[in-house]
C-alpha cells in the first residue's frame, strides 16, 4: 500500500488510553479515527483466479486476513419513524446537527469511490432510509455508477406501498423488510408505534412487483419465540426469505443472554413441526444459513452472529450517516471520511488511502457475546441496519 496508508496503519496501531481520538497526521492534514463505539471477522476464503488474487491483494478493500470487501452498507439518516426497543434506547438518541451528517453529494461521491475500488453491492440503511425525501433520486444515481451491480435497501416497510413502485423504476434491485412479529399488538409494543398492516401490505406489494423480499425477524425470548413456526408458515404461499436474527448487544438495548434464542434452538423448534425442513446451498459470503420446507414458495434463513459467527468470510463495510467508516458491525473504532473529504488539502487518493488504512485495522473476528455486551458501541439506529 502507498506510503500514506502504511503511515496511517502504523499510527492507528498505537492504541489510545481511555478511548481517546487517534489522528493520522501528514503535514497539516489531520484525519480523525474515532474510538468508543466494537470488533469482527474468520473462516475459509473462496479461491479466486491468480490474476484477480493479485488485484485483490493490492486493493485498499482487502484486509490483512485476505478478505476482500465488495459490499458497502450506507446509512442515509439517523432518523426513524419507529422506536424498536432493541434498536433505539427507550429514552431516544441524541441526533446530530445536520451539518455533521453527510450531504447527498458526499454520499454519492463516497459511493463512487468505493465502487471504483471494487464494491459491487450497496445497501441503503438508516435509521429508516425511506424518511429521506430524495431516496428515489439516490437510488437512481447509484444505479448509474458503472460496475455497481446491486442497490438494495433495508426498511421497516411502513411507506413501501407509496414508495416501492418509484424505487423499482429508479432501479432498486432488492429489499430487506424488518418485521419481528405477525401480531398487531406485539408490533405496537416493540416498535412503540402503529403500522403493522402497512408493513404486511408492503411485503405483499413487493412480491406482486416481482421482488423476493427478505423479512428480517429478531428473535427474543419472552417476546416472539412462540411465533417461530408462524413465520415459517408465512413462507408457504409467499416467495419471501424469512431470516431469523440472533438478538445482538448494542448500547441502550439492555441486552442479556436470557433473551437470546440460539440458531440451534430455533432450528430444533422448526423441525418438530416440519421434520423435512432442510438446508439449502449458501454463497461464499452469505451471512444467513438457508433452509426451506419442501414445497413452500419461500425459504428461511438464520443469521447466527452470536453463536456461530461468520467473520472469516465477511465482505461488508459500513458507512455511518455522519461519515465514519465502520469495518465491523461490532467494532468500536471508526474513521471519519467526512472530515477528510471536507478538508481541501486531502486529495481523493489520500481518501482512498484512509479507507485502506481502516480496512487493514479489521480484526480476525469479533469478541464473544459477554464481552460485546460490556463494550461501548453505538445504538443500532446510529450504525445502520
Amino acid at each position: 500500500m502507498r506510503l500514506l496508508a502504511r503511515h496511517a496503519i502504523r499510527l492507528l496501531g498505537q492504541e489510545n488510553r481511555a478511548g481517546e481520538v487517534a489522528s493520522i497526521a501528514r503535514g497539516g492534514i489531520r484525519l480523525k479515527a474515532t474510538t468508543g463505539y466494537l470488533k469482527l471477522a474468520t473462516a475459509s476464503v473462496q479461491p479466486v483466479e491468480p490474476e484477480k488474487q493479485v488485484q485483490r491483494k493490492n486493493s485498499p478493500l482487502t484486509d490483512s486476513f485476505g478478505r476482500h470487501h465488495t459490499y458497502l452498507r450506507i446509512s442515509l439518516t439517523e432518523r426513524c419513524n419507529l422506536r424498536c426497543d432493541y434498536c433505539m434506547p427507550a429514552e431516544g438518541v441524541q441526533l446530530q446537527p445536520k451539518n455533521n451528517l453527510l450531504t447527498t453529494g458526499e454520499i454519492l461521491r463516497l459511493a463512487r469511490i468505493f465502487v471504483e475500488q471494487g464494491v459491487r453491492k450497496i445497501r441503503l440503511t438508516g435509521g429508516e432510509p425511506t424518511v429521506r425525501r430524495d431516496i428515489v433520486e439516490i437510488v437512481a444515481q447509484m444505479k448509474a455508477l458503472p460496475q455497481l451491480e446491486q442497490v438494495g435497501i433495508t426498511t421497516n416497510g411502513l411507506v413501501l406501498t407509496r414508495l416501492l413502485l418509484p424505487l423499482q423504476r429508479a432501479g432498486l434491485d432488492n429489499l430487506n423488510i424488518s418485521l419481528d412479529t405477525l401480531k398487531r399488538d406485539r408490533f405496537e409494543k416493540i416498535t412503540r408505534r402503529k403500522g403493522w398492516e402497512r408493513v404486511i401490505a408492503g411485503i405483499d406489494l413487493a412480491v406482486q412487483l416481482g421482488y423476493r423480499p427478505k423479512v428480517n425477524c429478531v428473535l427474543m425470548r419472552d417476546f416472539n419465540e412462540d411465533e417461530i413456526c408462524d413465520f415459517v408458515e408465512f413462507t408457504r404461499d409467499r416467495p419471501v426469505d424469512v431470516r431469523f436474527i440472533e438478538y445482538m448487544p448494542f448500547s441502550g438495548n439492555k441486552w442479556h443472554t436470557e433473551r437470546l434464542i440460539s440458531y440451534k434452538d430455533t432450528l430444533q423448534t422448526i423441525q418438530q413441526s416440519w421434520p423435512d425442513f432442510k438446508a439449502l446451498p449458501n454463497g461464499p459470503n452469505d451471512t444467513s444459513k438457508a433452509y426451506a420446507v419442501p414445497g413452500f414458495k419461500g425459504q428461511v434463513g438464520f443469521i447466527t452472529s452470536m453463536t456461530e459467527h461468520f467473520c472469516g468470510t465477511c465482505n461488508r463495510l459500513r458507512l455511518t450517516a455522519d461519515g465514519n467508516i465502520k469495518v465491523c458491525l461490532f467494532g468500536n473504532k471508526e474513521f471519519s471520511l467526512r472530515d477528510a473529504m471536507r478538508n481541501e488539502n486531502v486529495s481523493e487518493e489520500q481518501l482512498v488511502d484512509l479507507i485502506g488504512a481502516a480496512v487493514q485495522r479489521k480484526k480476525k473476528q469479533h469478541a464473544g457475546m459477554l464481552n460485546l455486551s460490556q463494550m461501548e458501541n453505538r445504538p443500532m439506529i446510529l450504525i445502520g441496519g
